[in-house]
């Protein structure tokens, strides 16, 4: 398993991968931009550079992988766990930029005639820690759309991609976009920090159990692959 992990972080996934890890989650920095949105950057990572760029299908990465002397289902482990490293490294950086996120918004605020033009829409920075347990989730249901999809067949890019960024898409999105206008859910905003780690924690948790659905379906679908 070491050995087939080192490969996926040294050949399967393309260097630009860590550009987006890093690069995206400056996006916190700027003043109103809805939270949420930029958890979808790392979905861009699965179809365009990670399974299916030039390091990819175009290089029969998986049939290489299945060629070698090793189990099947340790290449979905592999890969699932590629793919949770790149989701946990982009909310480390993000969350490392969060106290310079306050900073800014907080001067702009205080600054401004009107603070309310710059909130930030749905689940603002005072929700940052309940933002992530949602991330969390939503990635989890997002491998658990794309993963068994792509191993289906083993070559499912496109279906795959357009299904799960749709569903994290509309996920997220109640939490931005939809959040003002659902009766009730503005709770959400004035949650205790405490009880917002809870939440962090049951997360985690949920999340956990929905990558072994997806590792046990995909390694199922993977199986029956003809190549």
């Amino acid at each position: 398993m070491k050995a087939l992990i080192y490969k996926e972080l040294k050949l399967a996934m393309h260097p630009i991968c860590y550009v987006f890890i890093v690069l995206f989650p400056f996006m916190i920095l700027i003043p109103s931009y809805p939270l949420g949105i930029g958890f979808i950057y790392v979905l861009t990572c699965y179809p365009i550079l990670f399974l299916g760029a030039n390091k990819g299908q175009q290089s029969n990465d998986l049939l290489y992988s299945t060629l070698l002397p090793v189990r099947k289902k340790d290449i979905v482990m592999a890969r699932i766990l590629t793919v949770i490293f790149m989701q946990i490294a982009f909310i480390l950086v993000m969350t490392a930029l969060y106290p310079v996120a306050r900073i800014i918004n907080n001067a702009i605020a205080q600054s401004a005639e009107n603070p309310n033009e710059y909130m930030i829409p749905g689940l603002g920075l005072d929700s940052y820690v309940l933002l992530v347990a949602i991330a969390l989730i939503g990635y989890a249901i997002a491998d658990i759309i794309f993963f068994p999809i792509y191993y289906k067949h083993g070559k499912s890019i496109v279906m795959s991609t357009l299904f799960t960024i749709l569903g994290f898409v509309v996920y997220i999105g109640i939490f931005t976009i939809g959040l003002p206008f659902i009766p009730g859910l503005d709770i959400l905003n004035n949650l205790h920090l405490g009880i917002q780690f809870a939440i962090l924690a049951a997360a985690i948790l949920i999340s956990f159990g929905l990558h072994v659905v997806v590792y046990k379906v995909s390694s199922k679908r993977l199986e029956m692959v003809d190549f």
